[in-house]
């Protein structure tokens, strides 16, 4: 997945502990959504399928307005 026009300092699709970035990770059964902040992962949900858990991280980087959802957004 790739989220075209969005700044890839707010966003990491490999998980891992960015500074302040909202986060991806593939889990053995499943897909951990989270917030990367000094060394600790904020969770906001666990999902089953890749599917939802790629749209509640891209609903989050809307809601924190950290892109506008009117801007054209790619996912790929």
């Amino acid at each position: 997945m790739l989220i075209k026009n969005v700044p890839k300092e707010v966003y990491s699709l490999a998980g891992g502990l960015p500074s302040e970035a909202f986060c991806l990770e593939k889990l053995k059964e499943g897909w951990h959504v989270y917030y990367s902040e000094r060394g600790n992962k904020n969770t906001i949900g666990k999902y089953l399928h890749e599917e939802e858990a790629c749209e509640v991280l891209l609903n989050k980087l809307i809601k924190e307005k950290i892109i506008d959802n009117s801007l054209s957004i790619t996912i790929s």
